[in-house]
Parts: structure tokens; C-alpha cells; sequence
């Protein structure tokens, strides 16, 4: 179709549009050979266009600037609130849980509504305090350093307590969610106890609005593939979500 450059701003206006690209399906679209779509995206990226994964590409990543957590809580209130109603809907009678730290699991705190036992443990001050006037809610409050911007405690003593534990589901939040870089987060020492709190619980619950899509944090948690489910709202690009869906993740969009 058309000459080259025609070609190449219609791919960046449907990454533009969409925030993901198929090889495939672009190679369709143009009736053009695959290699000649691979040889666009490689010329793309190398003006800094675009970011290419393996048969696909998307939007260069921002890399996310960690803000405090009360600053956070007022971006996708309502997305929010409903990512947390689909996540408590999740929870059995006497789960064994870990929330972690972030705007999303404060607000699945806030939403928990059960008459059933639970145990809850975190590294989240404000979840604790949000949860221990439920009768129901055993908690489980990590010790460690005082991290200030998410009010939430890190350190070697809560990943030693982490090393002892196991939990049948991990509610996890993070900064950024990408192909290339997985879930990243904006702080070492938080990340560092994501990956403690991945290798101590049966199954990856997400929870994420859709802003964070595409976005990458400055620090690494984990590649996809050892997240079992993601909950996002509707607004969550439909390219990525697809891709998601075809490596097996279970993803609800609210």
C-alpha cells in the first residue's frame, strides 16, 4: 500500500490511537510481508518513535516518577473502587492474604466487606489501620523502615518475616505494566519486597487502573508471566489486553 512514509505514520497513528501494534496484523492491513512491517518498526524505534516487543509494538514507555501516596489517591478514584469491589469478590473464607502497598489496595482495604475469618498481612500502615476495627480481619503488620512516600514499611526485617510465610493470594499494585519490562515500581527497596511477597503467595492478583499501562517504573518486580490475574478498568488499551489474554493471564476489566 502507498510508499513508505505513508505507511509509517498510519503505524504511529493506530500506536498513537490504540498503544499497540501486531506485526501480524498490520501485514494484513497493508498487504505487506511481515518483514517488510518488522523493517518499518526497526527504522521507527530507531528514530525513537516507537518501542518494539517480540511480533508486536507499542508507545515508547514514560519512566514514572514516585509521588506520596496522598497525592496518588485523589487520580482514578472511581476506577479505583471498582477494581477493589471485582478484587474482594475474590476472597474465601480463611484466605490467607498479603496486600501490598499502593492507592489500589488502600482502596480494596476500604471496599473489603466480609463475614467470614481472614487473615491479612502488609506492609501497608494504612491498610492496617484500615482494616483492624474488622472483627473478622486477622492483621499481620510487617515491621521494617518507614517508607514515607507510600506509608508502607520495607527492609530486611519484613522480607525475613516474608521468608517464613505462605498466602494463597498476593494483591499486588504497581507503577508500570509493559511486554518488555513486566510490573515495575518507582522505589528499589519496594520492589526488592514484591518479589518476596511473589515467592511467598500461591496466586498474582494485579490491581491496577488503566493508567498504567505502557508505563514503566524504575525498578523491575517481576516479567508477566508470574501473574496468575489482572484487574483494570475499561479505559486499559484493548491491544494489550488481548496480548495479556493470549498468554494465558485472566484478566477482569470493570
Amino acid at each position: 500500500m502507498g510508499n513508505i512514509a505513508q505507511r509509517h505514520k498510519m503505524i504511529l497513528d493506530r500506536i498513537k490511537k490504540d498503544g499497540f501494534v501486531k506485526v501480524q496484523e498490520l501485514s494484513r492491513d497493508f498487504d505487506v510481508s511481515e518483514v517488510t512491517i518488522r523493517k518499518d518498526l526497526k527504522y521507527l524505534e530507531s528514530r525513537k518513535l516507537l518501542h518494539r516487543t517480540h511480533g508486536s509494538a507499542s508507545t515508547l514507555s514514560s519512566i514514572t516518577v514516585d509521588k506520596h501516596i496522598d497525592e496518588k489517591e485523589k487520580v482514578n478514584i472511581e476506577e479505583k473502587i471498582r477494581i477493589a469491589k471485582a478484587a474482594s469478590a475474590l476472597l474465601r473464607p480463611n484466605d490467607k492474604i498479603i496486600i501490598a502497598s499502593g492507592t489500589t489496595l488502600l482502596a480494596f482495604a476500604n471496599e473489603l466487606d466480609i463475614d467470614f475469618p481472614l487473615t491479612v498481612i502488609t506492609s501497608s500502615v494504612k491498610v492496617s489501620l484500615t482494616l483492624c476495627y474488622d472483627p473478622n480481619i486477622d492483621i499481620v503488620q510487617l515491621g521494617g523502615t518507614m517508607r514515607k512516600n507510600s506509608v508502607s514499611v520495607i527492609g530486611h526485617f519484613a522480607e525475613d518475616m516474608l521468608n517464613s510465610l505462605s498466602f494463597n493470594k498476593l494483591f499486588l499494585g504497581v507503577d508500570g505494566l509493559d511486554f518488555s519490562n513486566g510490573l515495575t515500581t518507582s522505589d528499589l527497596s519496594e520492589a526488592y519486597i514484591n518479589k518476596k511477597m511473589i515467592n511467598a503467595s500461591q496466586e498474582i492478583i494485579v490491581l491496577t487502573d488503566s493508567s498504567k499501562f505502557g508505563e514503566t517504573g524504575f525498578c523491575k518486580i517481576c516479567e508477566l508471566d508470574k501473574v496468575h490475574h489482572i484487574i483494570t478498568d475499561t479505559n486499559a488499551p484493548s491491544h494489550m489486553i488481548s496480548m495479556i489474554e493470549e498468554t494465558g493471564i485472566k484478566v477482569t476489566l470493570v
